[in-house]
């Protein structure tokens, strides 16, 4: 497969970057040694998985900071894997596919996908989306040094992805998809301010590709689960700005 750049002109290394481990899941060798390369020009740490039972398995053993997942893998096809990874807990996934086409990019990001790339690609360019997956990922866990967000009527579990809310005077689990929770965490985290439809998108869906109208979308199935429980006006609208999560 033809990529375009060479390393030497790969993303500039950021500070900390040596602190990260990136697991290259891909079936070609070849493939797997460019992005390598760029990777460890860069200034990361890479490990390598040919095929997606090796992936999971290297997922559980060093914990990587980031997964670039090819779907065509064998033995266990990269969805497969990434539903797995999901199910473990909330490791960044970057899909690498060559299939173009929306009914991909959308079953990836159902399951959870942090961002999806079509080949053939240019590696400096996956290199700089792996780096801005990580600086958005090490920047919730800066902010949630305590993992639990307590808003009421909200109780927000970020460790563990657990979202309760209290109803009718006792406490409800609520079922969110990805996208819900990290929506409803992003605004419990400033709950009074306002989020432009642009912020929550580059926050909560940074597909690179998604519409503004994606987040009304994700919004609106929120309230109507919140609202089955007799919980209603979260989040609040703001008419031609955005949504925060309390009203004044």
């Amino acid at each position: 497969m033809e990529m375009q750049g060479s390393p030497v002109n790969s993303p500039p290394r950021t500070p900390k970057d040596a602190d990260f481990l990136v697991l290259i899941a891909e079936d070609e060798a070849e493939i797997a040694e460019i992005l390598s390369a760029y990777f460890v020009k860069a200034g990361l740490r890479v490990t390598h998985a040919p095929d997606g039972q090796r992936a999971l398995e290297m997922h559980e053993r060093v914990k990587p900071d980031l997964v670039l997942l090819d779907v065509q893998m064998p033995l266990v096809s990269g969805w497969q894997v990434l539903t797995e990874i999901r199910q473990r807990g909330e490791t960044p996934v970057i899909m690498l596919t060559a299939m173009d086409q929306d009914i991909d990019k959308l079953m990836g990001l159902r399951i959870g996908a942090d961002d999806y790339v079509v080949k053939p690609f240019n590696p400096a360019e996956v290199v700089a989306r792996a780096q801005a997956v990580l600086r958005r990922s090490r920047s919730i866990g800066a902010r949630t040094a305590s993992s639990v967000l307590r808003v009421p009527p909200f109780e927000i579990d970020l460790e563990h992805h657990e979202a309760t809310v209290i109803a009718g005077g006792r406490p409800s689990r609520l079922k969110l998809t990805l996208t819900e929770f990290r929506l409803l965490a992003h605004l419990a985290g400033a709950p009074k301010r306002v989020f432009s439809r642009s912020e929550l998108l580059a926050a909560c869906l940074p597909e690179g590709d998604a519409l503004e109208r994606t987040v009304d979308s994700h919004i609106s199935k929120l309230r109507r689960k919140l609202e089955d429980l007799e919980v209603v006006g979260f989040p609040a609208v703001v008419r031609g700005v955005g949504y925060r999560l309390i009203s004044d």
